[in-house]
């Protein structure tokens, strides 16, 4: 089958994930390849759409992000993309056709909430859709891994995990482990800043692999504690799950700490935050806090407790917003077809 160099159009829909064990540092050999495992959740509540369109009349790729032109390393990223799922597909017929992709989030991008993931997942879907490559959900996944190890997640609903690579590994999807209705959870964004972090995911990794002395023992670690949050989401033993994901978060964190110089992804907000959801875990609320590489914070809790402990996050100064999100189902393609989407 081959895909015409003007009129084909695709819109997908995907939501980020929050790993609760921890991805933190790449393999040096190897396609992107996570140097741990690591399980997450996929959150509905927060949504990236996208858009790709092929048109003749390009010379290259144009990207639009949340309405504003972006050139350069993000444009790079998404042709990675593009280029992994159009070569050697069904819908390959010579070079690939030049696209326009319309990128825009409804929560913070860039910031330390898995804007990354949600946008490559979408991408992925989209662009598999209008290059007419016929891509499976696991090549999708795979795909999309080597551009965003968690974009790789995201192409699937509820707990997902991801596998650590193993040098010079090319196919390593993410694979599903319990879909969304599996445990109802609440997880709540205690939203502490506003704007992009000042270092990226990609640069803390490099920088915490190479320079930290804490790193060795984090990656030695990672396996048993990602087995530890797999058997207590199957469980849905929250008591079991929470204090492990809290380790995961803080050992990450600890490991980029040491990091030469320092990765400091939190705020002072972020710190008061964590002390909140000790408090009313000591009043006998189930809440527990996960942080990724930014200064926000992201709290477990039942659905039935979880008004009243988003109320309380909302009270600690310098928190902006809480945004509350439940298990969230897999990327979808929500258009396809000849003009614009």
């Amino acid at each position: 089958m081959s895909v015409e160099a003007a009129g084909a159009a695709a819109v997908a829909e995907a939501h980020p994930n929050i790993a609760l064990a921890k991805y933190w540092g790449k393999l040096a050999e190897g396609p992107n390849l996570p140097a741990v495992p690591s399980l997450s959740l996929t959150l509905a509540g927060m949504v990236t759409r996208t858009a790709v369109r092929l048109e003749s009349s390009l010379t290259g790729d144009e990207l639009t992000l949340d309405g504003e032109a972006t050139a350069g390393r993000p444009v790079e990223r998404v042709a990675q993309l593009l280029d992994l799922v159009w070569h050697g597909s069904e819908g390959a017929d010579g070079p690939r056709p030049a696209v326009a992709v319309d990128s825009r989030n409804d929560f913070p991008t860039a910031a330390g909430l898995a804007s990354s993931a949600s946008a490559f997942a979408a991408l992925a879907v989209a662009a598999n859709a209008a290059l007419g490559a016929g891509r499976s959900v696991e090549e999708l996944s795979s795909m999309a891994r080597q551009v965003s190890a968690s974009a790789g997640r995201s192409l699937f609903g509820g707990f997902v995990e991801l596998p650590a690579g193993r040098a010079g590994d090319g196919w390593l999807p993410a694979q599903p482990l319990a879909p969304a209705d599996h445990w109802a959870l609440r997880l709540l964004v205690a939203v502490t800043a506003v704007g992009p972090k000042t270092v990226s995911s990609t640069e803390g990794m490099n920088r915490t692999a190479a320079t930290s002395p804490y790193y060795d023992a984090w990656v030695a670690g990672a396996a048993a504690s990602c087995q530890q949050i797999r058997e207590a989401v199957l469980a849905r033993d929250l008591a079991t799950l929470g204090p492990a994901m809290e380790a995961s978060a803080l050992r990450m964190h600890a490991a980029a700490l040491g990091a030469a110089p320092p990765l400091l992804y939190w705020n002072g907000a972020t710190v008061e935050v964590m002390t909140t959801v000790q408090r009313l875990r000591a009043a006998g609320a189930e809440a527990y806090f996960t942080i990724d590489a930014g200064p926000h914070v992201k709290v477990i809790t039942p659905a039935a407790q979880a008004d009243q402990v988003a109320a309380e996050l909302a009270l600690v100064e310098g928190v902006h917003r809480v945004i509350t999100t439940a298990p969230g189902g897999p990327a979808r393609l929500v258009a396809a077809g000849a003009g614009p989407p």
